[in-house]
């Protein structure tokens, strides 16, 4: 029976893949590459495979007083297209997510918010990363400051009101995994009366 895998893994489930041994590989900025030679515990055979080493992320659904939300249009590399997004980025060395999440709001953005919530953390793509995805709401946001914009960024900030976000969703315009995740989120506080009025 299909539950037995999910009451004993010992049964039926996956097993772990035991590390032989691991090489490092190219400081990518982003990341840096891992090569771990591991065992299929089905078949016994040692195969190489692919890790990128990657600092946990932090993205930030802000909410004004208005309740609409910040987003940040810009040019995405991997795509090679202009996306809808909410502000996010890289926690820094030795930076506490909550403060990561404070400082790209105000540097993506130029936002502050009085009122933080953590809604959790989600993995990107365990197949190859082995980071997390921290997701934040911030109450409250409002411009109090300049953009501080690095040399890698081009962003234009604009609000939406919940109902025009929703319909960019709908659309396709906004279909950023990450972002759709943190959004879900923020979706299921306002569904269950945590004080984000009615959906």
């Amino acid at each position: 029976m299909l539950m037995d895998t999910f009451d004993d893994p010992s049964r039926l489930g996956p097993r772990v893949w035991r590390t032989e041994k691991s090489e490092r590989g190219e400081n990518l900025l982003i990341c840096r590459v891992r090569y771990d030679h591991m065992e299929n515990p089905r078949t016994g055979e040692v195969l190489r495979r692919t890790v990128l080493e990657t600092r946990d992320w932090v993205n930030v659904v802000a909410l004004t007083r208005e309740q609409r939300v910040v987003v940040v249009r810009q040019f995405r590399f991997g795509t090679g297209a202009i996306t809808t997004e909410i502000p996010g980025g890289v926690i820094d060395a030795d930076e506490a997510p909550l403060d990561a999440a404070r400082r790209e709001l105000r540097e993506e953005c130029g936002y502050s918010a009085t009122e933080w919530t953590y809604l959790g953390a989600v993995e990107p793509n365990p197949a190859f990363h082995d980071n997390l995805c921290h997701h934040f709401l911030a109450r409250d946001a409002e411009r109090t400051h300049a953009q501080e914009l690095d040399e890698g960024e081009d962003i234009v900030v604009a609000e939406l009101a919940l109902d025009e976000l929703r319909a960019r969703i709908r659309s396709g315009e906004i279909r950023h995994a990450l972002v759709l995740t943190a959004l879900q989120r923020v979706l299921d506080l306002r569904l269950d009366g945590t004080g984000l009025g009615q959906p």
